[in-house]
């Protein structure tokens, strides 16, 4: 538990690693770590918590895409909200920095904050990732991520 976020690590190919590499695993986990547990209750005292959820979202932390998940990778994709198991996951080797961090902690937030019913029924509708109502709104409150600092 760190903060208010329970949080889990998933080094999926940490038995391959160097010294070296698992030395820097570590330390960029304990970053994150660090980050979390320093902001993590300001975001929830900020925001409050959700009205379609009962607890704070899992936060769970990543070490490597799993193969369907490259495509992601890709696209440049730091974390996302799955909402049917309240979980925010964060890919850590995406995570260049605290700001970065931060933002991506204040924008998936808000996801857990928002109806997962409108969510979908905004796509349905026909708006995509730049133009969905809600995403506009996650992307807005991330320009306030050094109130959190």
């Amino acid at each position: 538990m760190v903060g208010v976020f329970y949080l889990q690590i998933y080094p999926q190919k940490f038995g391959n690693m160097s010294r070296i590499s698992y030395i820097y695993f570590v330390m960029r986990i304990k970053q994150i770590f660090e980050i979390v547990d320093k902001i993590g209750t300001r975001i929830i005292e900020h925001y409050g918590v959700s009205k379609y959820r009962k607890e704070p979202p899992q936060l769970i932390i990543i070490d490597e895409y799993s193969e369907d998940e490259y495509s992601n990778k890709d696209k440049g994709i730091v974390a996302e909200y799955i909402s049917e198991e309240n979980t925010i996951l964060i890919y850590r080797k995406v995570v260049s920095s605290e700001e970065e961090l931060i933002r991506t902690l204040i924008h998936e937030f808000q996801h857990y904050l928002q109806s997962p019913i409108w969510m979908t029924r905004y796509y349905n509708m026909g708006y995509d990732y730049q133009t969905h109502p809600y995403e506009i709104q996650a992307f807005r409150e991330e320009e306030n991520w050094k109130r959190f600092l």
